[in-house]
């Protein structure tokens, strides 16, 4: 007799183990996504700090100290919940939710390079707006294959959520 399987159901089998390798992995590649982002911040780039001190920005401003922090905690989440969807191999949404989280991923190391970098603060905007779009369709794509993960994706979409008003606020101010 054979038991149906919804395409819902997790198979992880008797003798799986978690493979800590792909977790570092996962956790690696947010690093370097937010290395690359670092890397034009005004944290490790005179010409950015000294360009970003000069515009006129909203008084709810976190300090710039906050900002390194934050992302280090945020990529280390974001590491955590994409390793969860990796390991259900057997889920017809993981491609999906994949896919998804790479689209975002790739949104969110292109920001600090056009908005620093490129000192381009509008088309920051346009992106930051296009990766908190894709983080609520990776948040949504990750709850239809593991609830903990787009769950663990949250403080993420709130921050971004905080870092696209601050981008709106500062272009605003001085566009």
């Amino acid at each position: 007799m054979r038991i149906p399987i919804e395409s819902s159901t997790t198979y992880r089998g008797r003798n799986s183990r978690p493979n800590w390798l792909a977790l570092l992995g996962f956790v690696a590649l947010g690093f370097a996504a937010g290395g690359l982002g670092a890397a034009f911040s005004p944290a490790f780039s005179a010409s950015s700090a000294s360009w970003y001190a000069d515009l006129a920005k909203p008084a709810w401003t976190p300090p710039d100290q906050l900002f390194g922090p934050v992302w280090t905690a945020l990529y280390l989440l974001i590491g955590v919940a994409v390793w969860i969807i990796w390991g259900e191999r057997y889920h017809r949404g993981r491609n999906a939710a994949l896919f998804a989280f790479a689209v975002q991923l790739l949104l969110n190391a292109m920001w600090a390079p056009l908005f620093f970098g490129s000192r381009n603060v509008g088309l920051g905007l346009l992106v930051i707006i296009a990766l908190w779009l894709s983080l609520v369709w990776t948040v949504r794509e990750f709850w239809s294959v593991r609830v903990i993960a787009a769950l663990i994706m949250l403080p993420y979409l709130a921050w971004v959520s905080f870092a696209a008003a601050l981008n709106l606020a500062i272009w605003r101010h001085n566009f």
